[in-house]
């Protein structure tokens, strides 16, 4: 029967039931006189302990309107009818409870006392004109306001959601404060840890991989020492605001999110370059804005724009004490990056696993991440690294996103798990002017850009190379344990922080006289030439010019055998297993008490890059001495332990190993000794004030 069928049916059975009591004594509902209305109580019942009496006229017509709306059966009303007056009532009552459509409490509202026949007495006309002095209102303690009961286990470990699926609620944001109409709740942590890095070359407070950076570009050395470090850092800070703007539409939620932090921008004024290492800059993380209409109880469709997590390798984190890295190039992939999202959530059936599926599409911000910009360059590098060669191939970066989430653990106090498949596709283009052409001995030395070259391409040329990848990640949280893991395969995935920071390489394979601009030489191998977003460091990866048939020299190369030496994504896999014990939940604390917050997090991860990329001929000589890099594979263990003290204060240590593997043959300096592997036993603790 329907919710409405069910209202309908309460309504009248309390109508017909109150009637008695609001009529006058001497105005008799059933066209009796007060004095036999008032001699004859009524039938008290389970239902209705107070058992105000109801005419038979009234009972006749209520069971005519049941019957009407298939409340009752012609039968049902029948035999309530045929019952003995003073029993009618009841009998209807014990059949609409049968039903489930009325209890003890429908009744409540006229559970009153029956009304009391007028007094015979006489009163004094004296007494009957006074006016009676008012008694005073008793005085009535408030009753203290419930406390809300708390929960009565330890919660499972939740995973970190930071593109969750269950859409927002209108009006569901516990709004700390409001700007004008605007609902507005800030969020937020502190965290400061002291780290000790048992090797850490590049000088970092954070894991980097084994690059081991310097001025003069790349070395493999460590010196007299493994060069250890310590550290005391607090710029993880974060602080951010989740929003609610009101709308008329019942259907329409428009929510947002800002979030910030300090993890980098160092300035470099004269009066904070001394103290710049711990004068870091509020920069920009989140920021978006959101609208979902929900078209029907089971279905809800939106629209984002602004900049959030990537589709593509965020739709599963692992949960470590080090954010500022996270795992990157040993494993976890994921990237903030500005976007345009639509989506759609689909509840599935009504079942009490309370299946969602959220297909989402986004079109982002292109990207490019070339190793060519490897050093500190400035603005000039982080546009090429990140920015210039991703928009100069004129179209957007696509990325999808399907997930399931569905209630795998029915145990109080567990979150959802979920299935996600994602994926990105993208293009990076080189764009090489005439200008950059070398055709003056007295600048460019002995290796010229030959005459049947220059007019192969007279008015320059492009390069371009693809992004692509492809990830599957589950999130799988039970009463005993929380599993996350994710893998994941692509090419040029390093804007991602995965391929061992590799990008693209030029392939020369079958060309030969290559010229490469300005930097050429007598024998013609070079870096490349001079592109628009600034030019490639020596020997790192850039655009060239070959000969697609052998000849002498690049002279004797038909102009119609010229071609633009292709270039192609470096090829990378990996993936990572974090998993979460809820330790105060195995030995049952008290969830109320400081023992709550005991956690335990294992995690493992590798990024790769297959050494087929590795060892292909056409990448090893012309343009890529650099690129691909020597660098096999990222390899990462953590154990992270969480104490929880309350819910604004926790403290975290962690133990972990990161090592970066070189290509069989290569070797590290490791204090003086060979080695094919470099290793960071890194130990990390610290309080986190959360907010």
């Amino acid at each position: 029967m329907s919710r409405l069928q069910k209202w309908s049916c309460n309504c009248l059975l309390l109508a017909v039931a109150a009637v008695p009591l609001m009529a006058a004594p001497n105005d008799p509902v059933d066209g009796s006189n007060a004095a036999a209305t008032n001699s004859a109580p009524a039938a008290a019942s389970p239902l209705n302990p107070a058992g105000p009496a109801v005419g038979s006229s009234n009972i006749a017509a209520l069971l005519g309107v049941l019957v009407n709306k298939g409340v009752l059966a012609p039968s049902e009303a029948k035999a309530i009818e045929s019952s003995p007056p003073a029993s009618e009532f009841q009998a209807l009552v014990e059949a609409l409870a049968r039903k489930g459509l009325v209890t003890a409490s429908d009744l409540s509202a006229v559970a009153a006392p029956p009304p009391q026949p007028v007094a015979s007495a006489a009163v004094p006309v004296a007494a009957s004109l006074a006016t009676p002095e008012p008694s005073p209102a008793p005085q009535v303690a408030p009753t203290p306001p419930a406390k809300p009961e708390g929960p009565k286990v330890v919660a499972a470990i939740a995973p970190l959601r930071v593109l969750p699926v269950d859409p927002p609620k209108k009006d569901g944001l516990k709004a700390a404060f409001t700007l004008g109409p605007v609902k507005m709740t800030p969020y937020g942590f502190l965290k400061a840890t002291a780290v000790y890095d048992s090797s850490q070359p590049n000088g970092d407070d954070m894991p980097f991989p084994g690059l081991f950076l310097n001025n003069t570009g790349f070395a493999t050395s460590t010196g007299p020492t493994k060069d250890p470090e310590f550290h005391v850092k607090a710029r993880a800070a974060r602080i951010g605001a989740n929003f609610e703007f009101p709308d008329i539409s019942p259907k329409i939620t428009l929510t947002g999110r800002m979030e910030g932090d300090f993890e980098g921008n160092f300035t470099e004024v004269d009066n904070r370059d001394v103290s710049s290492i711990r004068s870091s800059q509020f920069s920009f993380r989140l920021g978006w804005m959101r609208s979902d209409y929900a078209a029907s109880d089971q279905t809800d469709i939106y629209f984002e724009g602004g900049q959030d997590w990537t589709l593509f390798g965020s739709s599963a984190l692992p949960n470590i004490l080090e954010t500022t890295a996270l795992g990157y190039w040993y494993g976890d992939i994921y990237e903030r990056s500005p976007q345009f999202q639509f989506g759609l959530v689909q509840k599935l059936g009504t079942s009490s696993s309370n299946f969602k599926l959220s297909p989402t599409f986004a079109i982002m911000m292109p990207t490019s991440s070339e190793i060519e910009k490897l050093g500190s360059l400035g603005v000039t590098a982080q546009l090429a690294q990140a920015e210039r060669e991703g928009a100069d191939s004129g179209r957007p970066e696509l990325e999808g996103r399907l997930a399931l989430q569905f209630q795998l653990d029915k145990a109080p106090g567990v979150a959802p798990a979920q299935i996600i498949f994602s994926g990105v596709d993208g293009r990076r283009t080189s764009i090489v002017p005439n200008s950059a052409y070398c055709t003056k001995p007295a600048t460019c030395g002995a290796g010229l850009t030959p005459a049947n070259y220059v007019a192969a391409f007279p008015g320059g040329f492009t390069a371009s190379s693809s992004i692509y990848g492809v990830q599957g990640a589950v999130q799988l949280p039970t009463r005993w344990f929380t599993l996350v893991a994710s893998v994941y395969r692509g090419g040029d995935l390093r804007f991602f922080f995965g391929g061992q920071v590799d990008s693209y390489a030029t392939d020369t394979s079958g060309l030969s006289n290559i010229v490469g601009g300005a930097n050429s030489t007598a024998t013609g191998y070079n870096s490349g030439f001079a592109t628009l977003d600034g030019g490639p460091l020596a020997a790192a990866g850039g655009a060239v010019l070959g000969c697609n048939v052998n000849v002498a020299s690049a002279a004797l190369c038909p102009k119609g055998n010229v071609v633009v030496a292709p270039q192609r994504a470096i090829r990378t896999f990996g993936g990572f297993v974090n998993l979460g014990l809820p330790l105060s939940r195995w030995f049952n604390a008290d969830p109320k008490g400081h023992n709550a917050g005991w956690q335990l997090f294992l995690h493992m991860g590798k990024d790769q890059v297959p050494k087929g990329d590795l060892s292909y001929a056409g990448y090893t000589a012309n343009a890529n001495t650099l690129s691909p890099l020597p660098l096999l594979m990222g390899k990462l263990t953590a154990a992270t332990l969480y104490y929880k003290l309350n819910p604004y204060i926790t403290f975290g240590f962690e133990q972990s190993i990161y090592a970066t593997r070189l290509v069989p043959g290569a070797t590290y300096m490791i204090a003086g000794q060979p080695s094919n592997e470099w290793q960071d036993h890194r130990t990390e603790f610290g309080p986190i004030f959360s907010f």
